[in-house]
């Protein structure tokens, strides 16, 4: 792959933790302008989830600070994305307090983040939102660095030409923002369908989860993992089937 005369520098960010808390890692890749590549990637003895995406957007941005252009960063958490797009102005307007009066979890890392985004100028930097596990060969990439420093195994890091790069890492989904919450309809709320199941699987092992919340803990971290809503019986045989597993009676 040879891709000569980018215009803006391209981040993949990711993180992971055992346990939440637990040992956690966190990944990045950063393909810049002249079509160079350079992964990075650390971690933690004891720390969460949150922290290490944070840690890993912070570093790829760390990275690059004396380089200019637009950069866009392309990460599976919504948490991410949202506390530097939106929550952040309310915390620093209100003295890094949320709106119920308690301190910003995070707040040493949140100011470090915020520093190298305002460092970039108000339109400096895209942030896009990818789902984790569906293959995007970017996120992907990032999570198993994440977790391979997690449990303490860290994986070669390249950098080099993107030419020699084995992953293709500019190929993005053509969707790539937050999704949207349902909306009420014809002024009145309308209840949305209640999901049959929450479905996983981790190693060839599916699990049914009675919230999505459950399921999301238990992928998130997982290299090759996946997880998807049933919504009726028949879907869930059909998601199922299509996994090629089947759950224990």
């Amino acid at each position: 792959m040879d891709r000569e005369g980018l215009d803006h520098t391209t981040v993949f960010t990711d993180g992971a933790a055992k346990g939440n808390p637990g040992p956690g890692g966190w990944g990045a890749i950063i393909v810049t302008p002249d079509a160079m590549v350079m992964e990075l990637g650390g971690g933690s003895r004891h720390t969460t989830n949150n922290k290490m995406e944070l840690s890993g957007a912070i570093a790829a941005l760390d990275a690059i600070d004396a380089s200019s252009g637009p950069v866009t960063v392309y990460t599976d958490s919504t948490y991410l994305i949202q506390g530097i797009t939106q929550w952040v102005w309310g915390w620093r307007k209100n003295g890094w307090q949320t709106a119920a009066g308690g301190e910003v979890i995070n707040r040493d890392l949140w100011e470090r983040l915020f520093a190298c985004a305002s460092a970039r100028g108000a339109k400096g930097i895209e942030w896009q939102w990818v789902r984790g596990h569906v293959g995007t060969a970017g996120n992907e990439r990032c999570d198993a660095i994440a977790v391979g420093f997690a449990l303490g195994r860290p994986p070669d890091l390249y950098r080099g030409p993107l030419a020699r790069y084995a992953i293709d890492v500019l190929s993005v989904p053509a969707r790539t923002s937050l999704p949207e919450r349902p909306r009420a309809s014809a002024g009145r709320a309308t209840a949305a369908k209640k999901p049959y199941a929450y479905l996983s699987v981790v190693d060839a092992v599916p699990m049914r989860h009675a919230t999505w919340a459950e399921c999301e803990r238990r992928v998130k971290g997982q290299s090759g993992a996946r997880f998807k809503k049933a919504m009726s019986a028949a879907d869930e045989a059909a998601i199922l089937r299509e996994w090629g597993v089947a759950l224990k009676p």
